[in-house]
């Protein structure tokens, strides 16, 4: 899998006529007080780099170093390194524009972390207007058919930290019931954001149990996001090969 860290600039220049720049995107925050604050981070790349090697080269891709910090201001109550929104989306443009500049016509972001999401698919969108490129962005939980809230250091993340990392995971604790459940979680009415102040810290910084979580279980988890993964690579390059591919842009 071509790394564009390890790789030097005219082999850079040359991969880029042909191939997707991949950049996975993660965090630095609290997640409860089993798992690491890079929890986002690693699972973004376990999942693009699992999704790599599935590919096996075809499409064309050169995968980024992941961007470590986003946007998490709701998990300083603990602990976070956060960047603002607007620093996040100038730093995305930033990024697609250098990539842009290298030669670069297809870019696509593969998010970990809920807070990122609305912000880089609108970076993607304003920079799509102003270059002739081809960007797409997920986030790696939402993608197909069979796409499930991950919530926040709960069941879902727990599981798969213990198929990709599991030496870096502690032992959970069981998480108490909360009254009244955080509006976050359980918007009041379907398709409405709600958000309250003081939520994050008052269900002590997870969405749910983690306890019954299993490296079984997150082994199956990850695999069903792999392969939704590798799926949306391959339909992305499908969609923009004849005009973005080659150098024909």
């Amino acid at each position: 899998m071509p790394e564009l860290t390890r790789m030097t600039w005219r082999e850079v220049r040359s991969a880029a006529r042909t191939a997707i720049a991949v950049l996975p995107i993660g965090s630095q925050e609290q997640h409860a007080g089993h798992l690491p604050m890079g929890t986002d981070t690693m699972l973004a790349e376990a999942v693009t780099d699992r999704a790599l090697e599935r590919l096996g080269g075809e499409p064309a891709v050169v995968r980024l170093p992941a961007l470590p910090f986003g946007h998490s201001p709701h998990h300083l109550f603990a602990a976070a390194v956060s960047l603002r929104a607007a620093t996040l989306r100038a730093v995305l443009a930033d990024v697609l524009d250098s990539l842009a500049t290298s030669g670069f016509r297809r870019v696509l972001l593969v998010n970990g972390h809920g807070g990122n999401d609305e912000i880089m698919r609108l970076a993607v969108k304003e920079y799509a207007l102003r270059a002739d490129v081809a960007l797409g962005a997920c986030s790696y939980f939402s993608l197909g058919e069979h796409s499930g809230s991950p919530g926040h250091a709960g069941h879902y993340e727990t599981s798969l930290m213990l198929a990709a990392h599991a030496d870096l995971v502690r032992p959970p604790e069981p998480r108490p019931e909360v009254v009244p459940p955080p509006l976050f979680a359980e918007p009041p009415y379907p398709g409405l954001t709600a958000e309250r102040h003081g939520e994050w810290a008052r269900v002590g910084g997870s969405t749910d149990d983690a306890t019954g979580a299993t490296a079984e279980g997150g082994a199956g988890l990850l695999e069903n996001r792999v392969t939704a993964l590798a799926g949306a690579i391959r339909a992305f390059d499908a969609a923009t090969r004849a005009t973005h591919a080659e150098g024909e842009a």
